[in-house]
Order: structure tokens, then C-alpha cells, then sequence
């Protein structure tokens, strides 16, 4: 029977958007933002947890499929994530799960697809707060006009992102730079 545990760890994944700063417990993920200001990466990962097979399961995982997304080979995840937030929050962030690949929806279209048409400012604010970038793909929840504004992790990110999905990905420039 696993347990879970209160310990989280985190680690960093060197991505062609950035550092995504990771963090994750022994049965979930539990958050994935992007790290502008690490200068480097020295020691990859917090507490030594490579002698526990249930957290370098995870790790792995996360790892794995990350991997694949940016090589193009991989359009669903599917990492256990654990999610703390309001209940309208937990609902914004489920139905984006939902959102196909290379697909995107309007804030107002979300908004009346959660049974809440007058929402759309809502529906923004929980996107701006996913906690799981990139795995629940709130770059594919866009503005009504289109544009990029908004994106916590930067419009070019969300541009960048949402060309990947679209398969024009192969003469994208990798974006990382660091501070």
C-alpha cells in the first residue's frame, strides 16, 4: 500500500522554453512552473531520493514524458498530479486537461463550457494560477481577439507552445537562457 508521504522534493528539467522548476511527492506531481532567475543548475535535485523506487518512479515519469512532449511524440500526459485550489479553480483546471492538443479555447468558451458564460475574467485568473504548467496546458486557453497576454510563463512561452503543437515545431529556437 502506498503512502503518501508529507515530504515533496524538487528538481529542475532543462526544457527549450526554460528551467521548469519541478516538484512532486512519492504518488504525484505537484507543480511545474518556469524558473527565469536560476543562474544554474548544480545540484539537480533536493534530498537524496534516488534510493526510494516509488519517488524515482514519479521522477521518472515526469521526466519520461516531458521528454517526449518536446521531442513531438507524446499529446496526452499522464503523470499523477495532486492539485490544491478553490473549487471553481479544480474545475477550470479539469476541463483544461481536457483541451485537445494543438487545440485551443477561447476564456469565454471555457467559461460556458463549465456552465459559467459570464465567467471569462474567472476562468482567466484560475488559468494564471495552474500550478502544473505545460502538463495542464492552460497555453491552449486563449483570448477571444487571439494574443498571448496573460501567460504566466511569458506570451512567447505560450506562442512557442502552442506552435510545438501544431507540428511547426522543428525550427523553433530553444529558448534557454540564463540570468
Amino acid at each position: 500500500m502506498n503512502i503518501l508521504t508529507k515530504d515533496s522534493y524538487h528538481t529542475y528539467y532543462p526544457s527549450p522554453i526554460g528551467i521548469l522548476k519541478i516538484e512532486f511527492n512519492n504518488q504525484a506531481l505537484l507543480k511545474i512552473e518556469f524558473d527565469d532567475h536560476l543562474r544554474e543548475v548544480k545540484n539537480n535535485c533536493q534530498k537524496n531520493f534516488y534510493e526510494d523506487p516509488e519517488i524515482l518512479k514519479i521522477y521518472n515519469l515526469i521526466f519520461d514524458q516531458l521528454n517526449q512532449y518536446f521531442m513531438g511524440q507524446r499529446n496526452i500526459f499522464d503523470i499523477p498530479i495532486q492539485l490544491n485550489g478553490s473549487r471553481f479553480e479544480l474545475k477550470v483546471w479539469k476541463f483544461i486537461q481536457k483541451i485537445p492538443y494543438g487545440k485551443t479555447f477561447s476564456y469565454q468558451e471555457l467559461a460556458a463550457a463549465i456552465g459559467n458564460p459570464g465567467a471569462a475574467k474567472a476562468v482567466r485568473l484560475a488559468s494564471s494560477r495552474n500550478p502544473i504548467a505545460v502538463i495542464i496546458p492552460c497555453h491552449r486557453v486563449v483570448a477571444l481577439k487571439g494574443g498571448n497576454k496573460g501567460y504566466r510563463g511569458g506570451g512567447w512561452r505560450k506562442e512557442w507552445l502552442l506552435k510545438h503543437e501544431n507540428n511547426k515545431s522543428k525550427h523553433l529556437e530553444r529558448k534557454i537562457s540564463f540570468v
